[in-house]
């Protein structure tokens, strides 16, 4: 089946430009799916209490693994983040996670509460065919991500600042990229990244 082709379209230091953008790229998705990707890393006690504020339901873990003295196996994360003092909490970052909610519930409230760690918004859908490019629309692969604080969709390189991806076929599309990074007023950015 293979992964995505992402293309960077966008970049900036604003998160809200950042996500207005893909919201720009996500209108032009023929077919739109009903649940959106989100993830993030914590590093902070307050990143960590703006994000739960705002996903209570998460599951939350280590980004790191670590091991149970006890047992020697992988610890799952268990405190309670709304009732636990700073000083227990602290010593359990950085903690991530990887949810899915219902399209237009909460991405403005999880968006302003990106901390400075890296997050994602993924909006999965289908890009309708275009015969101009010769491109064919593909709900298996296609849609619009934003990176927070980073400028690949792997995470391997934090960032100061946000890029926005569009999600194309496992053989790329540059066509259909650079005519979605137009729409923008951008152009591609760099090379396709494996996506999702």
């Amino acid at each position: 089946m293979g992964n995505s082709q992402a293309h960077p379209v966008f970049r900036t230091t604003d998160a809200v430009e950042a996500w207005t953008q893909a919201l720009r790229l996500n209108v032009l998705l023929e077919e739109h799916d009903d649940e959106v990707t989100l993830m993030a890393d914590l590093l902070t006690v307050e990143d960590t209490r703006r994000m739960v504020a705002v996903l209570p339901d998460a599951e939350y873990d280590y980004v790191r693994p670590r091991m149970d003295s006890v047992t020697n196996d992988f610890a799952k994360f268990s405190l309670v983040i709304t009732a636990a003092e700073d000083s227990a909490l602290e010593p359990e970052l950085p903690l991530g996670f990887l949810h899915y909610v219902q399209a237009g519930t909460v991405e403005d409230r999880f968006m302003r509460a990106v901390g400075k760690g890296m997050a994602s918004i993924g909006l999965h859908g289908r890009w309708p065919d275009d015969a101009e490019t010769e491109s064919y629309g593909s709900a298996t692969y296609d849609g619009v991500e934003v990176v927070f604080n980073g400028d690949h969709v792997d995470w391997s390189q934090p960032a100061e600042h946000h890029t926005v991806f569009v999600h194309v076929d496992k053989w790329g599309d540059l066509p259909r990229a650079e005519k979605l990074a137009a729409h923008l007023g951008s152009t591609v950015l760099g090379e396709a990244q494996n996506g999702w």
